[in-house]
């Protein structure tokens, strides 16, 4: 088994050496045109192994890269100009100034942010998986995305505010929205003062606010930054509803796929990518259809999926079904939707098994509101919370792990091939089956 450290962060230029070869990972910030991500698939294929994947935060990524193709790849994507130089610390609603039901656009604090990011040169202090994620309050919620720092907007007596929260749902406050970005650098400061290493769930005595005015390091800890002098923290105590991940709105024309209603009156469908990746020449192919379709952009997007904008409602259905027919997911109650797979084996040097392959057999076995993690290796890199139903590869065989993640116990440790009787076995000992 291997015991590789989770958190490496490959980058452009710095891809990761993985089982396939080095993988590179970047984020995209503005909405990427479908010119731009047509050309973003040919690079994947001319400079790696054509594999792209979208990961749970939206970013992407490409496989099969070499020591000699990485740079070019890199100046390719530099060429196109939709890299995020902040690499994705910043992870705003994506359908951020589209939605009619967001509570405000948050597209320009997430733009400020990168910004500040990059002249303070904080970006480079923090730990490589620190990020904010800005929530607008619209039907595309965040909630299920991790974060260090959480900005959720909500309607305010005086106006637009964001509640504040740290490591999870920690709770800081309310910040009137002409302070919010101060108050989020403020809190990153703490964390950096911290060193390259630290994360806000290591740090909630330091980043504690007392609602009632501001508030200080605790006491002996070094480094912490004094926030009390930040004007942006009101004191006001704001309870906070958390909404489920799906689409707020019922699927427009009855079509049960996973679309948006945009404020121009057109749609947005989400596009998943079967377990997180797909090969270039079948996003090729769905570009291809989105341009008969009519769509403007693509947005990757948290969820493993990108968005395709701008569709006019009598075009939905057929783009839909395109997609479908390519091996996409497009509708809400796609098994698929409910398993979370990494790479697996052999594409990615830790993983004992072959994650995807396995993960293709239990999809369509699965009840709907189940989630399943098949995890090539305990490090549980794909989704590092518990599931319903965990399968992990521990040196060539598969850990099976109720209610729990691929750090856990196993209850039971079997060979691939007989995964289904023993999901059967576990199954009949439960008051809560894991498939249906």
């Amino acid at each position: 088994m291997n015991a590789r450290r989770r958190g490496a962060c490959p980058g452009l230029t710095a891809p990761m050496p993985t089982g396939d070869g080095l993988l590179a990972r970047f984020s995209v910030t503005p909405a990427v045109s479908l010119d731009a991500f047509a050309a973003l698939c040919a690079a994947a294929r001319a400079h790696g192994n054509g594999i792209v994947e979208v990961t749970a935060r939206g970013n992407i990524q490409v496989r099969g890269l070499t020591a000699a193709t990485a740079p070019a790849f890199a100046a390719a994507i530099e060429a196109l100009a939709i890299a995020d130089p902040t690499e994705g610390r910043v992870l705003a609603s994506p359908l951020a100034g589209l939605d009619p039901s967001e509570v405000t656009d948050v597209s320009g604090l997430a733009a400020e942010l990168r910004e500040l990011l990059m002249r303070n040169e904080l970006a480079a202090r923090l730990a490589p998986k620190v990020s904010i994620v800005i929530d607008g309050g619209g039907a595309f919620g965040l909630d299920d995305v991790p974060a260090d720092l959480r900005l959720r907007a909500v309607r305010d007596p005086d106006g637009v505010a964001f509640h504040v929260a740290v490591a999870g749902a920690a709770p800081l406050g309310i910040v009137t929205s002409e302070h919010t970005a101060d108050a989020a650098i403020r809190v990153l400061q703490v964390i950096a003062a911290q060193g390259q290493t630290a994360r806000a769930r290591d740090l909630l005595p330091l980043l504690h606010l007392p609602l009632e005015g501001g508030g200080r390091p605790a006491e002996g800890r070094s480094g912490g930054g004094d926030l009390s002098a930040s004007p942006a923290f009101a004191g006001r105590p704001h309870p906070v509803r958390l909404r489920s991940a799906t689409a707020a709105d019922p699927p427009p024309a009855g079509e049960g796929v996973n679309a948006y209603r945009l404020c121009d009156n057109r749609l947005a469908l989400g596009v998943g990518l079967a377990f997180g990746h797909a090969q270039a020449q079948a996003l090729e192919a769905l570009i291809d259809e989105a341009r008969r379709a009519g769509v403007t952009s693509i947005r990757p997007a948290p969820g493993r999926m990108l968005l395709a904008i701008g569709l006019a409602a009598d075009h939905l259905a057929p783009f839909a079904a395109a997609a479908e027919r390519l091996g996409f997911v497009v509708r809400a109650d796609d098994p698929r939707r409910r398993v979370v797979a990494c790479a697996g084996a052999p594409v990615c040097a830790s993983a004992e098994i072959e994650t995807r392959k396995l993960a293709a057999t239990l999809a369509p076995r699965l009840d709907c509101a189940t989630l399943v993690h098949v995890s090539g290796c305990p490090k549980g890199c794909a989704h590092p919370g518990a599931a319903a139903l965990t399968i992990v590869g521990i040196e060539g065989r598969c850990g099976l792990v109720q209610t729990g993640s691929a750090r856990d116990a196993p209850q039971e440790i079997v060979a691939p091939p007989d995964v289904h009787a023993a999901i059967e076995r576990l199954a009949a000992k439960s008051p809560e089956p894991a498939h249906g």
